[in-house]
């Protein structure tokens, strides 16, 4: 069996006999969890371990633990800074910066392969242009420079951590206001200037050998009518030929409310599909997931297969073992002071 194009959640910390079933089917390749799964360090562990004996090769396991107010796992956790703790510290000093990016990648992959979660959906390259609430701390900064730089080394701290690495949200959410959680946003700026700015920490990180990438239900209205997700000219003649992209391509949550303008949930996987995707993901609607694994019909992509398989884990670390480290212990003292005391969880 090949890990399949849809990834799924679930409803609570343990998994009913419904969802067991529903994870072997055929279309299913990954579970994505969020903080309604989690009750302690050992609960999460034993619900990914029954995830990935489920199947072979095993189910992927993904969070959104980005940190600030996107961090899934919190007590028995370490609490992570927001990305633009490191860009705050990069403008003093950029080499010490640039450290603290790397254990902060280190730190947040290590404690989450300590419980056997495969990768995280981070980091974010988003640029900061002030105006989107939703995107907001999560991003390192307004420069495109300093975001490739910072999210670069956080990727070398993951990598070294052994999870790779998925950049998000493609080609750019930072210059739109509306949520696309709960509204279909339209960035009207030229292909030239996206080109000139929001491209520019994707296409470093792609050349750094980045595995992932998660493309925004943004439509960039002077380029293509679609969201850049169902979009085959950001996906395939942007993403994968100018820019050289090899990895997998994840759809954002075909359940939010920016992806409606596609259709039905069948109408948007396949639309998804269509223009380039790997994997789509449907989360907090499980009528949806029922619905789209119904109407998809049979999938069968080697190519893709290949993709996500490269996106498991590597370097199992105990979590006794982790805690109980020196590099542990230093990493944790050294980002505390990043942080700015927002701890208000975001949906996403």
């Amino acid at each position: 069996m090949t890990l399949g194009p849809v990834m799924l959640d679930l409803a609570g910390i343990e998994m009913s006999a419904e969802e067991r079933e529903m994870l072997c089917h055929p279309l299913v390749g990954g579970v994505i969890l969020f903080s309604r799964n989690y009750a302690s360090p050992d609960q999460l562990q034993r619900l990914v371990e029954q995830i990935h004996a489920l199947r072979e090769p095993r189910l992927l396991v993904a969070v959104d633990h980005e940190g600030g107010r996107v961090q899934r796992f919190r007590q028995g956790f370490t609490a992570l800074p927001p990305a633009r703790g490191y860009g705050r510290r990069y403008t003093q000093d950029p080499r010490h910066a640039r450290h603290l990016a790397e254990l902060g990648g280190w730190l947040m992959a290590s404690e989450l392969r300590a419980v056997g979660v495969d990768f995280s959906f981070a980091p974010v390259l988003d640029l900061d242009y002030g105006v989107s609430e939703v995107i907001g701390d999560r991003a390192f900064h307004r420069d495109a420079e300093i975001v490739g730089d910072l999210a670069q080394a956080y990727m070398v701290g993951m990598k070294r951590a052994g999870m790779a690495a998925t950049g998000k949200h493609f080609p750019g959410h930072g210059a739109v206001a509306p949520d696309s959680h709960v509204a279909l946003p339209v960035d009207e700026r030229p292909l030239v200037d996206i080109e000139a700015e929001d491209l520019r920490p994707f296409e470093r990180l792609i050349h750094a050998g980045l595995a992932g990438v998660m493309p925004a239900h943004v439509v960039y209205s002077a380029v293509d009518p679609r969201p850049a997700g169902f979009s085959a000219f950001w996906l395939q003649e942007i993403l994968r030929g100018r820019l050289g992209f090899q990895g997998a391509i994840f759809s954002d949550d075909l359940s939010m409310q920016g992806a409606h303008v596609m259709g039905d949930i069948v109408a948007r996987g396949e639309a998804a599909l269509a223009a380039g995707c790997d994997m789509l993901l449907v989360c907090n609607h499980p009528q949806d997931a029922a619905r789209l694994l119904d109407g998809l019909g049979a999938h069968d992509d080697p190519v893709s297969h290949l993709r996500l398989v490269r996106l498991h884990a590597r370097h199992p670390l105990s979590r006794d073992e982790l805690l109980g480290s020196e590099a542990w212990r230093q990493a944790v003292a050294a980002l505390q002071p990043l942080h700015d005391h927002e701890t208000l969880e975001l949906e996403v």
